[in-house]
């Protein structure tokens, strides 16, 4: 009788060994049974990455979407990817499920911007430093206030510049100017004139050598891109000894750089300083001035619009005794037309058109396999251009932004932790840039007026072809 019982037990216990098993092989399989989404990969190795760049890259996007749906396939720029075009999926990648995936950047960028900058990172470096930097480069009543007057010089000069001799300027090359200039006084504040063209002259070498071919061969621009970006790195180790020599207390983005301090007590290495600094003027300087070339050309083309923006900023103007005095804070927080304007600019253009991410382990999406290894890329593009979320989005108005657009569909900065720290900023020099060239100057562009390039951000034809005019009486 104990034996039978004895028997009976063990029989029961291997059933529920073997039970445990076939459960935990039928979970194992049914990740497996996930299916790659729909789409094409194209040929091999190349992909369809010439697909893609023999039209616009929105259209080789717009046709995918339409073709499979909200979640397809493909393979470009030698990877195999998952495109998402939807603010739930984006939402899953970028927010809710953002530790499934980390941001990717091939080592040729890395290695130009350094790998030490915020965007390479996540976890407890990226988030420490990026509080830091959005703290430091976030506009509010307490430094801002300080900062506008010098940035409202910068868009005075640089605007006067422009109307100089009736010349034709290249609209983005000049902004992109701009930009750098109010990078550089957000990093440095008053920097001494020798450092800023010296780190200038250099920067603007690694900036062409950026997006070329990387090869180390003597010569190309990618190798000359590779020893000015040493040579930025030996000047701000300069600038940054200085300052720890003088015990400057500026209020700037370096000083917030010098005096941080993580959880540990661990300050940061003249690298990782360098590294971060340099990396923030390239995610400032080429977004920004793709965006307000984009608000010219959309003014330009929208001449209703353009008369009541002049209209809501000649009251500034005015008030201020025409530039007699500087803007305040509290008038740049009250344009809302001209923000609208902005607003809409971003999501008409979409600057960053979609994000890169990788896949850390196999991820299940709606049924669909993400494999690990396999490129994620949230198309910002398709979201902001569906008419599911933006009526007519083909069409410029401002109008659609005086109720706030529906969550997750609206992310001209991109979204979650690794979203634009200085998004803020950037939205600042905008508004004030635009103040001065509609309450003094108008502007016709030059030649065609549509097409649009990419380098690698989508900025009009040609860089937008202007000629500037001064309408030093046109508000008396």
């Amino acid at each position: 009788m104990e034996i039978a019982s004895s028997l009976i037990y063990l029989l029961l216990c291997l059933s529920t060994l073997l039970l445990y098993h076939f459960i935990k092989k039928q979970k194992r399989n049914s990740k497996h049974k996930a299916k790659l989404p729909p789409g094409s990969m194209g040929w091999p190795y190349i992909g369809e990455t010439l697909q893609m760049y023999s039209k616009d890259p929105n259209i080789f996007f717009a046709s995918k979407q339409k073709r499979y749906g909200e979640i397809f396939k493909t393979h470009i720029l030698g990877c195999p990817c998952v495109m998402l075009a939807s603010p739930k999926a984006t939402k899953f990648v970028l927010v809710t499920h953002a530790h499934l995936f980390k941001p990717t950047y091939p080592k040729s960028k890395e290695q130009m911007i350094g790998p030490s900058a915020l965007f390479f990172h996540q976890g407890d470096y990226h988030n420490s430093l990026r509080k830091l930097i959005q703290s430091s480069l976030s506009p509010n009543p307490t430094t801002m206030q300080k900062l506008v007057p010098d940035i409202e010089a910068l868009a005075i000069s640089a605007s006067e510049s422009w109307a100089a001799g009736g010349k034709v300027i290249n609209t983005y090359h000049e902004m992109k100017k701009f930009s750098f200039d109010v990078g550089f006084l957000a990093i440095f504040g008053q920097l001494d004139d020798t450092y800023r063209e010296r780190l200038k002259e250099n920067y603007c070498i690694v900036d062409k050598g950026y997006n070329s071919f990387p090869t180390k061969i003597p010569g190309t621009a990618y190798h000359k891109a590779l020893l000015a970006r040493k040579r930025l790195g030996q000047i701000l180790s300069q600038i940054i000894c200085e300052r720890k020599e003088k015990k400057t207390l500026q209020k700037d983005l370096l000083g917030d750089l010098l005096n941080f301090q993580d959880e540990k007590g661990q300050t940061l290495t003249e690298d990782q300083i360098s590294d971060n600094i340099i990396g923030i003027l390239f995610a400032a300087q080429d977004t920004t001035a793709s965006a307000l070339t984009w608000i010219l050309k959309y003014l330009h083309d929208n001449p209703k619009i353009l008369e009541a923006v002049k209209a809501e900023q000649k009251a500034i103007y005015e008030a201020n005794d025409g530039c007699k005095k500087p803007l305040t804070w509290a008038q740049i927080r009250n344009m809302p037309l001209t923000y609208r304007v902005l607003l809409e600019s971003l999501r008409m253009a979409s600057i960053i058109s979609f994000t890169f991410r990788e896949a850390v382990v196999d991820v299940e999406y709606k049924g669909y396999l993400i494999p690990k290894g396999w490129k994620v890329m949230p198309l910002f593009r398709n979201i902001h251009h569906n008419p599911e979320f933006f009526s007519d989005p083909q069409n410029f108005d401002p109008s659609r932004f005086e109720v706030g657009p529906k969550p997750k569909t609206f992310m001209p900065f991109g979204k979650g932790v690794h979203a634009c720290p200085g998004n803020e900023l950037a939205k600042l020099e905008m508004l004030i840039l635009v103040h001065h060239l509609v309450t003094k100057f108008r502007w016709e562009v030059e030649g065609s007026q549509s097409g649009i390039q990419y380098g690698p951000f989508p900025v009009p034809q040609h860089g937008l072809p202007v000629r500037f005019w001064e309408e030093s009486n046109n508000l008396k």
